[in-house]
Order: C-alpha cells, then structure tokens, then sequence
C-alpha cells in the first residue's frame, strides 16, 4: 500500500492545504478530493465556474518528420484529420483491441505533438509510445515535469479566463499558445465536465500565479470528487471504472474515436469486433427506487455497474454498467446487487444530464 509520504505533490499542493481542501491519494499523487463539499462545487461548475487542479495528469511530446505517421499507428482516431492547433480525442489499443488508454493529443506544429494521458496510465503509455517509436523518424519525449494542467470548466469559465489573456481564446476541440495573468500557457479548448472552458497546460513555476488570478476573479476551486460527478452525469468515460485492457472500443461505446481504415494497432481486432457487434454494451442507468450502485456491483442476469454516484443536477442516483446487448436499450428494467440488497434500475439516454435550452 502506498504510504502518503510516498505521494507526489503538484505545484498546487500548498495552495489547496490553505484552503482546507481534502486530500487524497489517486494515481499516486496527493490531490484534493473536495473544498466546501462535492455537491456545492458541482453545482458552481454548472451554473458559473470552477477550477480543478489536473496537474497529474502526464504529457508526452512527439516530434519529428514521421511524428503525424507514428501517431496515426498508435491512436485509434485519424490524426491526419487534426489541423495544426487542433485537439483530438483517441484511445490506443493492443493487438486484440484491449484499450489501453484514452486520451486528447494537441497538434501544436506541422511535426510536433502533444499528448495528454491519464494519471494512471502514464508510464505504461510512456513505454509503449518508446517501444514503437524505433520504426519511425521521430522523437519521444516525457514533458510530464514540465507542466500544470488546470481545467476551468462552466458557463462563466471562458469569459473569465479571456479578460486575462492577451488575446481570444481557442474554439472547441483547438488549442492556441496565449499568456495569462501575465504567464504565458498552452490553452486547450477541452474539458471532462459536460460544460464549455478551456484547460491550461502552464510551466510550473507559473501556476500559482495563475491560479490565484482565477479565485480572485470568483472562480472556484473543485476537487476530484465533483469531477467525477460531473463527468458522470455526461456519460464521460473514466479509465479503469468504464474501460481498461479487458474491454473493446466497441463494446465500450468508443467505436467513433475509432477509424479502422487508418491501421492503427488493433484496426483489425476493433473491425472484427464492430462487425460481429458486442456482446455487452457500456449504457447509463438510474436507480428506480432507494440505493446507490457502485462500482463492482453486479447486474443481476449478467452485467456490471463500472460507476456510480447521486447526481447533484439531476436529484437521483445514476451511473454506468455493461449489461448484455439484448438489455441495453433505454428503458429497459435493471436490479443491480447493492451490498447484498437487490435495487431497482432502468437503463437511460446519453447524456444522462442535458443542460436546458434558454
């Protein structure tokens, strides 16, 4: 068991202290799971802005004449389709089309890469990104030290952050070079929230200042906790709760991040999947009556819930579970094992939270 003195600490660390942030391990790193409380801090990234410290999140730097070759063999999307300053979503695979990871990649020049991975998956990312690399012109490069991450999510969360940049920010799924509060940053026009911002991938050294610009202009600070509610209520995946190297793209609802014709590792195990249709399938659902299912509990009849939570917009326990594929549509009936007690679900839409039209 990891100790907590083992932990590693973001640039950020003395700041949520001070703020009587909550802290726990995750991934290996000491982070803050709440401030004020999950639900409040839910709420005001719903309804105006928060910020969430992401600094543990790693980053891989690919460049070189074959950089773009290399990434179309390893991530499971077309790459080619990503302009210079653009932003793209893709998993990598095994052979057998076991995901490995998902993650975002930054195209910040014609031959030069950026690409975010999750906490847990970093070395192992790392060694495959180095393992395949000796077929092709290219460098590879660990930029994870070099950088804090910081996701300000909201309805409120752009218009805050340009009245301190030097300029316009990036649309959806772009990314753009800008200095704010006066430190200069990479500003990603993504997000794990369901809501419109921006994440900010900055120096080190610079990510107090940053910091502390965006709290004193009201917005804020959010911990793990909320994140994994917000996401939640989107139907956003988690590595590890809703896919890992035992499940496909396909049967996790990952097959349109998925472009077989571009060969990627795994093009042909994730087109004999899509063609032979899943099993199982990764749908939301909502508990019917009292309970809250989490992860591990098991669908009675086959299946089994990935996550769950109460869901502070909505006012209902929900959560997601691989149920057989003849169960999967919405509103089929569910029970669900909840620590030897048997509960009532039914399978919903995605997204399970829709913001409403004004």
């Amino acid at each position: 068991m990891t100790g907590p003195e083992t932990l590693r600490r973001t640039p950020l660390h003395d700041r949520h202290v001070a703020a009587g942030a909550r802290l726990v391990g995750f991934a290996g790193w000491e982070m803050p799971v709440q401030y004020e409380g999950i639900r409040s801090e839910h709420l005001a990234v719903r309804e105006r802005a928060g910020v969430f410290d992401v600094s543990h999140m790693g980053e891989i730097e690919t460049c070189g004449p074959q950089a773009l070759e290399f990434l179309q063999h390893l991530l499971t999307n077309d790459v080619r389709r990503m302009p210079e300053g653009g932003a793209q979503y893709a998993l990598i695979c095994r052979e057998d089309g076991g995901i490995l990871d998902d993650l975002f990649t930054y195209r910040l020049a014609e031959h030069r890469f950026l690409t975010v991975t999750n906490a847990s998956n970093h070395e192992k990312d790392l060694a495959w990104f180095r393992e395949h690399a000796a077929e092709f012109d290219v460098d590879v490069v660990d930029r994870r030290d070099d950088f804090a991450m910081m996701a300000v999510q909201g309805p409120a969360a752009r218009r805050v952050v340009e009245k301190l940049a030097d300029g316009s920010l990036p649309a959806r799924f772009h990314c753009c070079s800008r200095t704010i509060a006066g430190v200069p940053l990479l500003v990603c026009g993504t997000g794990y929230t369901g809501e419109d911002g921006v994440e900010l991938l900055v120096d080190p050294e610079g990510a107090g200042r940053v910091w502390d610009a965006l709290l004193d202009r009201g917005v804020q600070p959010v911990g793990l906790g909320a994140r994994d509610t917000l996401r939640l209520e989107v139907c956003f995946h988690l590595y590890g709760n809703d896919m890992d190297e035992s499940r496909n793209p396909i049967e996790a609802g990952l097959g349109w991040a998925c472009k077989e014709d571009t060969g990627f590792i795994g093009a042909e195990a994730v087109r004999a999947a899509r063609e032979a249709g899943p099993q199982e399938k990764l749908v939301p659902f909502a508990m019917t009556g009292p309970g809250i299912a989490r992860q591990g509990n098991p669908v009675v009849g086959g299946g089994v819930v990935t996550s769950g939570t109460m869901s502070p917009s909505l006012g209902e326990a929900v959560g997601m579970a691989y149920v057989p594929v003849e169960r999967a549509a919405p509103g089929t009936a569910l029970e669900i094992d909840v620590r030897g007690k048997v509960r009532s679900a039914e399978v919903r839409s995605k997204p399970l939270y829709k913001k409403e039209e004004d």
